[in-house]
């Protein structure tokens, strides 16, 4: 049987800007990417821990070091800068693969720095 585990969690984030004139996407430092095991257009969920809205889109790569995170397009309307929100991703495995599959976690500080 194949199940939808979390994948990749970006934990605290503080969203930097948001731009609804922009076509979509929520851009997130090169490093946290590369931190977490995200890519470049992958689809993620995005859970607004400040007002509780959750919506889906896509990555799109900022800067390394910028701590940049920008919510765009319709999903603009869904935040604000200074939200905290967290970040998720998810992998279809193997029900076999289940109790060795261990996701990657990183936690931010609020200036979006990795804390762990």
């Amino acid at each position: 049987m194949i199940i939808e585990v979390l994948k990749s969690k970006i934990h605290g984030a503080r969203v930097t800007r948001t731009d609804i004139d922009y076509e979509g996407s929520l851009g997130i430092p090169e490093d946290m990417i590369e931190a977490c095991g995200l890519y470049v257009n992958e689809k993620i969920d995005v859970y607004n821990v400040s007002n509780g809205e959750r919506f889906s889109t896509y990555v799109i790569k900022e800067p390394a070091g910028s701590g940049n995170f920008f919510v765009n397009g319709a999903a603009a309307h869904k935040a604000k800068k200074g939200d905290k929100i967290i970040v998720a991703s998810y992998a279809h495995i193997d029900e076999k693969e289940i109790k060795t599959h261990k996701p990657s976690v990183i936690r931010l500080d609020e200036n979006n720095r990795i804390v762990r």
